[in-house]
């Protein structure tokens, strides 16, 4: 394998047969575990929308953290880049996705609103512009058909 192509790969497995299997709609559960060697398990479901549970992430919020993960992870990496010192990063980020008649749907949109506190206020200008460099470079962004947008807000340490 060369430094151009990475592959993954997990096992998902769906623990929602409540004895009579898909019979009906609401005689399954959509439970489902999520393993990846060495790491925990992560306990899936549907949206509750989607008759899904409440206590376990669904795929709409694992698409969400993945987008936020990734932006953070490139922006951290501009940073480096340009010499950017940032001291603390968190993330509110929000998605809308929209149904469709047909039983289908797909996000329209997803708003990343990262909070960075970089160290020095004379970038505090350059770390805001550093966004869009970050979504550029983030996989998951460059992977998805609907926007990403950034409402970024940046501050000096101390301030």
């Amino acid at each position: 394998m060369g430094l151009d192509e990475h592959n993954y790969s997990l096992t998902v497995r769906w623990t929602g047969n409540l004895g009579s299997g898909t019979s009906s709609y609401r005689e399954y559960s959509r439970d489902h575990d999520v393993e990846i060697p060495g790491l925990p398990v992560l306990k899936g479901s549907a949206d509750p929308t989607f008759r899904g549970h409440r206590s376990r992430y669904n795929p709409e919020q694992l698409l969400l953290t993945a987008l936020a993960q990734c932006h953070m992870l490139s922006f951290l990496h501009v940073a480096v880049k340009h010499g950017v010192v940032v001291m603390s990063y968190e993330d509110n980020a929000t998605g809308m996705m929209r149904l469709n008649r047909d039983g289908s749907g797909q996000f329209e949109n997803v708003t990343l609103r990262p909070r960075v506190t970089v160290a020095d206020a004379a970038h505090i200008e350059l770390a805001e512009e550093m966004h869009r460099e970050a979504n550029a470079l983030c996989f998951i962004a460059r992977s998805v058909n609907f926007p990403v947008l950034h409402v970024p807000d940046t501050t000096a340490a101390g301030s």
